[in-house]
């Protein structure tokens, strides 16, 4: 459907100082994980930044949200993403009042936390923008087309039929067609975010990682459900993937005490870098910032 050179990736990554990820072997795992979708040398990869914001008590012993502790995590995050001094001027810097804003969420089976979805909401109407202009744009195609600013909020997750189920997988409704990027095909996942009325509309990634899944999704199983309590963000939806794999990696090495690859594999991350250009995968090409509880943070 496209190709690297028709989508400007400075509308996704912009580069930043700080801490690299991760040591050299680090990333290599992350890379093989992720997939090579060819056998072609990769491209050169720019750098992107990740901000992973994690608060102990957001979430209760049942799993229920804080919302006034949500609150401040997401003010937080936006601000890191931005480099803005306030969560205001951090929303007014993504989106203008001028904008119709689609709000992305994970819909079913382990979906975004509505009470995300609800903080954004608020967040944007302190922020100047209208309540008519800020809309639910999971589904068909009709939803982004109606709109001039995306903003990606996905579940953190496996998924049995694409590998992860998260950030680039947040689209596939957008295609009319599914199932025909499930298995290997997953490393098409990428030229959804091409389509003419996608393309370039996504200014915020937000990843729901409060309680991601690490395997069997995106059927929520118990046994693979855990506590991270943590929101990662990005303009850069490839690097957000793969800190998120990284995440889901790690967590099932320490459940298992091995390494535990994801089946079928992820080859999606890699090829929506290397193929599509929509962002940055290679963990050795993103800077962290990380605020709030470190505990088991598996990055």
């Amino acid at each position: 459907m496209g190709s690297a050179d028709n989508i400007t990736r400075r509308d996704f990554v912009r580069t930043t100082v700080g801490a690299v990820v991760g040591a050299a072997a680090m990333a290599g795992a992350a890379e093989d994980a992720a997939g090579n979708p060819d056998q072609t040398a990769p491209r050169p990869s720019l750098s992107a930044r990740v901000v992973i914001v994690r608060d102990e008590k957001v979430l209760n012993e049942a799993h229920d949200v804080d919302t006034a502790v949500l609150d401040r995590m997401l003010a937080d995050t936006v601000m890191r993403v931005t480099g803005e001094k306030t969560a205001e001027a951090a929303w007014r810097e993504l989106f203008t009042p001028a904008d119709t804003i689609g709000l992305v969420p994970t819909p079913h089976l382990n979906p975004t936390h509505p009470e995300l979805v609800d903080a954004v909401r608020r967040a944007l109407v302190g922020a100047g923008i209208p309540p008519a202009q800020i809309r639910e744009a999971q589904g068909g195609i009709d939803k982004p087309r109606a709109c001039t600013a995306l903003i990606a909020m996905p579940a953190l997750k496996a998924h049995w039929l694409t590998g992860i189920g998260t950030v680039l997988k947040n689209y596939i409704m957008y295609s009319g067609r599914p199932s025909t990027y499930h298995d290997a095909n997953n490393a098409n996942l990428g030229e959804v975010w091409l389509l003419p009325d996608v393309k370039g509309k996504t200014k915020l990634v937000l990843v729901d990682a409060l309680r991601p899944l690490c395997d069997k999704g995106p059927q929520p199983d118990p046994r693979y459900l855990w506590d991270y309590k943590g929101l990662i963000a990005s303009r850069d939806p490839v690097a957000a993937d793969a800190v998120g794999l990284q995440i889901i990696m790690a967590k099932r090495r320490a459940l298992r005490g091995e390494e535990w690859p994801l089946s079928p594999p992820p080859l999606c991350v890699r090829a929506a870098d290397e193929k599509f250009g929509l962002g940055t995968s290679r963990l050795s090409n993103i800077t962290l910032d990380r605020a709030g509880w470190s505990r088991d943070a598996l990055v």
